[in-house]
């Protein structure tokens, strides 16, 4: 008996030993999440590990902070500790800028500088209700580079939980995104096509500023086709993808050409284009109204080709975003906010990498797209309200709509596409037709691409403050943000994308909160059950154990 006893024992503790040394020679992580959150995609993967020095994040998410950010936090540790497993390199690090710091306001300011937008939340605690000020933001520092990474997602409406959601739901993106942009040798090329009266430079400057951590900007002006058209197309085939932002003047065949041949011999295009003309400023007048008329851009046919037609209308929208108006004079002027209907606020339908997760959208003056059937792959991106409709043009624009309540009832033809991707093996628009300009290396068929087009030129735009630009989705009268640059950085991150880092965007995650109303309403309750129960089982099993003891041993 004794023998077999230290048998067991000895063949339990070799059993333990060999355990220990076969963890210390083989590590292996588990996710047993069902949405495997804590599963790196391959290509957040190799994003991480081709650093080979030092790589240091700083989490400014130090300290003591509200159950919403506590969650984020700690979502933010453990994917960051999955990236560490991959790569050594990677340090990281959570740090609360505020705490012990003698002078908060100078901080904050500095940081604001550097980009780093703050979060401003209430806090509800027994009763008291107070403000406090958080940095939700990471910096990745490589060498002599630092990358910002937004860690919060905000969008319009959401919960707590939603909020929170979509923070966790984007934060392997947010950091592969950071990794890649600190390890890109190579840059892609992207042209901003000139010449036709697109936006200045000026109204591009934040989303130009934005992109080139990926790629390298130059411009190509398309006035040069006319005395040497081989010559533009030979500069255009030196870039990866084609920008044309909001033109106002009219395309001569041979620029489409050019451009034509540009897109089937591989290049990538993003069209931004107003089908009509009006602007908001043309408002601004004695009789506070203008005519919007349709813009000939001379590219119907052209676009026919490809498979869609933009329509010279304007949506009209009941999910709109809104402008400000002054009323009164001199030192008596307000600057109310207004709903104005021509600029929809339009939601994502999160059905591809490109829009999901993102936050709504501002239009200015949108048109909508029909798509023609073809053997191209079309996706509808952005399609404006259920509670919207066109409205043809020519027609006279007055701010005294403002004033006027919506007819619900006159909003049922909704639901109109104002941003497409097209994707397929384009043939040539001038396919069975005569060429306007011979040139060297064309095709009739290319091989697999892509091509962005939004009913709207205003969406790149940003304002200006100061003659310098602001960032692009803030608008700066009414203080609120859309996600338009987001939407286009991820556009043109899609079309030029070879490594598939886009897609972990498709990724879908699931927090699971603590409802607060429930908390509040039952904290007694869950108080005394937590308190009470373990307290009433210690007595019960004592009660039951000295029970036991005197009738065994009264005999």
């Amino acid at each position: 008996m004794k023998r077999n006893k230290l048998l067991t024992n000895g063949l339990a503790l070799l059993v333990f030993i060999l355990l220990n040394v076969g963890a210390s020679l083989f590590y292996t992580r588990i996710d047993l999440t069902e949405d495997k959150r804590y599963t790196l995609s391959e290509q957040a993967s190799e994003a991480v590990s081709v650093f080979n020095s030092p790589l240091v994040i700083d989490v400014l998410l130090g300290g003591e902070l509200p159950a919403e950010f506590a969650k984020l936090k700690t979502e933010t540790k453990q994917i960051l500790e999955e990236f560490a497993s991959k790569n050594e390199n990677l340090k990281y690090n959570f740090v609360d800028p505020l705490s012990d710091n003698p002078q908060p306001e100078a901080t904050i300011s500095e940081l604001q500088s550097l980009g780093l937008t703050p979060a401003n939340i209430t806090v509800e605690e027994n009763g008291r209700v107070s403000q406090e000020i958080l940095f939700p933001w990471a910096m990745v520092n490589y060498n002599n580079k630092t990358i910002k990474v937004p860690l919060l997602k905000n969008k319009l409406g959401a919960s707590s939980e939603e909020r929170v959601n979509n923070s966790v739901q984007n934060l392997e993106y947010a950091f592969a995104d950071a990794f890649t942009k600190l390890a890109i040798k190579t840059k892609k090329r992207v042209a901003v096509i000139k010449g036709n009266g697109e936006l200045q430079d000026i109204y591009l400057a934040d989303f130009l500023t934005t992109i080139r951590d990926y790629y390298n900007i130059g411009a190509i002006t398309l006035d040069s086709v006319e005395k040497n058209p081989q010559k533009v197309l030979d500069q255009l085939k030196e870039y990866d993808l084609a920008l044309i932002a909001k033109p106002t003047e009219a395309f001569t065949d041979k620029e489409k050409y050019v451009l034509d041949q540009f897109i089937v011999n591989g290049g990538k295009s993003i069209w931004l284009i107003d089908q009509v003309a009006i602007e908001l400023d043309s408002l601004f007048n004695s009789e506070g109204s203008s005519m919007a008329f349709p813009r000939d851009l001379n590219l119907n046919d052209f676009f026919f080709k490809y498979g869609f037609r933009i329509n010279p209308v304007l949506i009209k929208d009941l999910y709109f975003t809104q402008i400000v108006l002054a009323t009164g004079e001199g030192n008596n002027s307000q600057y109310n906010p207004v709903p104005w209907f021509y600029n929809p606020m339009v939601f994502s339908p999160n059905n591809h990498p490109v829009n999901n997760n993102l936050e709504a959208l501002r239009f200015q003056f949108a048109n909508s797209i029909d798509t023609i059937s073809n053997p191209y792959r079309k996706t509808v991106l952005y399609s404006s309200s259920p509670l919207s409709r066109p409205e043809g043009t020519p027609k006279l624009i007055s701010l005294d709509i403002i004033n006027t309540p919506p007819n619900k009832g006159n909003y049922n033809n909704g639901n109109k596409p104002v941003a497409i991707l097209i994707e397929g093996e384009f043939n040539s628009a001038f396919k069975n037709r005569i060429v306007p300009v011979k040139l060297e290396g064309t095709k009739l068929k290319g091989n697999d691409n892509k091509m962005l087009v939004v009913a709207d030129g205003d969406v790149i735009k940003n304002q200006i403050r100061n003659n310098r630009p602001l960032e692009l989705g803030y608008d700066k009268w009414t203080n609120s943000f859309y996600g338009n640059k987001e939407f286009l950085v991820n556009s043109i991150n899609y079309l030029l994308d070879d490594t598939g880092l886009i897609n972990i965007r498709n990724k879908k995650v699931r927090i699971v909160l603590l409802d607060p109303e429930k908390i509040a309403e039952q904290k007694t309750k869950w108080q005394l059950i937590n308190v009470g129960i373990p307290v009433l089982l210690v007595f019960f099993f004592g009660f039951i154990f000295n029970t036991f003891r005197k009738r065994k041993y009264s005999a």
